[in-house]
């Protein structure tokens, strides 16, 4: 594996023990992987930010560390909103340990903008080499903006953003983004919502695996993709899709798809998951919605009160973007809430049941919340919450 001299210089330990610690799990990872060497990266996006998935061992790794990020570095979603966490039911113990977490990132000199969507935040261009780690985030850089990223852990996003660098294999390498199956929909498939691209997703996944699929005759915007990478990054482990004629690789390299495995999604599978049973709360924001999806849950629900919690999940920065939408959605007694999702707080393991309009929270919430769930339309949750309460008996 080829190192420059200032690699070399960092392995060494020459710009302190933290830097040294960094390459170390860079050059690791990338002899594993046959890397040839490093490539630098514009951007990074870090997991291991809430205190529920880390705990304190991983507080205690984090805290040792003394360095700055070479490159900007956002974190993926908290355990908590920073400023309202009281609101969603977060004890003062956990906060003050989420907050000891944050505090450890800001030294870091990573951005505090806690997000499952940082493509919302960096101007991300096609061919650009970057290390980002959250699932859903890595399938839409690679896809839908046909930047170069691998799905990388916590330790190693980290490692890359304090070095400016990652290991040079995998999906940073052109010959390894071709498509390896082919996705086909009849007709009937019903393909009209976020919920229906999320349960495609779900379905294709658990098919995939690993590999590379890409799919004909759909017609997604980038919320839909949004919405599909998620939840083939969640039942599988794809980390980047096509479709014909929409995403940039596709477009570019024209695939020839002869030849490939073709799968057949009919409607009958996809329709499999939704299901009606009586939910306790709703939550929308998994991955962070954007704000078209903002701007459609207030148009559902203006002029109406919720009558069982409905929870909006968003970035920071979104937000700050839409305050007359978040009014809005707020005067019907929803609650729309930054740095975290129903997936890594805390707040929604009260609830045993949660309705989602998400496949990435369909395949995650009842193992990470102890929840059941239920899949639906962003219409379908926002109707649910204001459906009012059944009588006893």
């Amino acid at each position: 594996m080829h190192l420059d001299r200032d690699d070399e210089q960092t392995l060494a330990g020459e710009f302190g023990g933290t830097r040294q610690k960094m390459m170390e799990i860079l050059v690791a990872l990338g002899k594993v992987f046959g890397a040839e060497g490093l490539v630098p990266i514009r951007s990074a996006q870090v997991s291991g930010a809430s205190y529920k998935t880390i705990g304190k061992y991983g507080l205690e790794w984090l805290s040792s560390l003394d360095a700055q990020v070479a490159v900007p570095t956002v974190l993926n979603p908290i355990g908590m909103d920073r400023e309202r966490w009281r609101e969603m039911g977060i004890t003062k113990q956990f906060a003050d340990r989420q907050a000891e977490v944050i505090a450890v990132y800001r030294r870091l000199g990573v951005r505090l903008e806690c997000t499952c969507t940082p493509y919302y935040l960096f101007e991300t261009g096609f061919g650009e080499h970057i290390a980002w780690s959250e699932s859903s985030a890595v399938a839409y850089a690679n896809s839908v903006l046909g930047a170069r990223t691998n799905r990388e852990g916590g330790p190693s996003a980290l490692a890359a953003a304090i070095i400016g660098k990652t290991p040079y294999y995998g999906l940073h390498l052109v010959e390894n983004r071709v498509p390896a199956l082919v996705v086909e929909l009849p007709e009937d498939v019903p393909l009209d919502s976020i919920a229906h691209y999320g349960a495609l997703g779900h379905a294709v996944g658990k098919i995939a695996g690993n590999r590379i699929p890409c799919f004909r005759s759909i017609r997604p915007d980038r919320d839909r993709m949004k919405a599909l990478g998620a939840a083939m990054a969640a039942s599988g482990a794809v980390a980047l899709f096509h479709v014909q004629g929409i995403t940039p690789d596709a477009r570019i390299f024209r695939y020839d798809l002869s030849g490939l495995e073709r799968v057949t999604i009919e409607k009958e599978e996809l329709l499999s998951i939704f299901h009606e049973t009586p939910v306790e709360a709703v939550a929308i924001g998994c991955p962070h919605c954007s704000e078209a999806e903002l701007a459609e849950i207030a148009g559902l629900l203006e002029g109406r009160h919720v009558n069982i919690p409905l929870f909006v999940f968003a970035s920071r920065g979104v937000i700050g973007r839409s305050r007359s939408l978040i009014a809005s959605i707020e005067r019907s007694g929803a609650r729309v809430f930054a740095d975290t999702c129903m997936v890594v707080s805390p707040g929604l393991e009260q609830f045993s049941s949660i309705m989602v309009n998400s496949g990435k929270a369909y395949a995650y919430v009842p193992n990470m919340c102890g929840a059941v769930v239920r899949i639906g339309t962003t219409g379908e949750c926002v109707e649910v919450a204001v459906s009012p309460p059944k009588a006893a008996g």
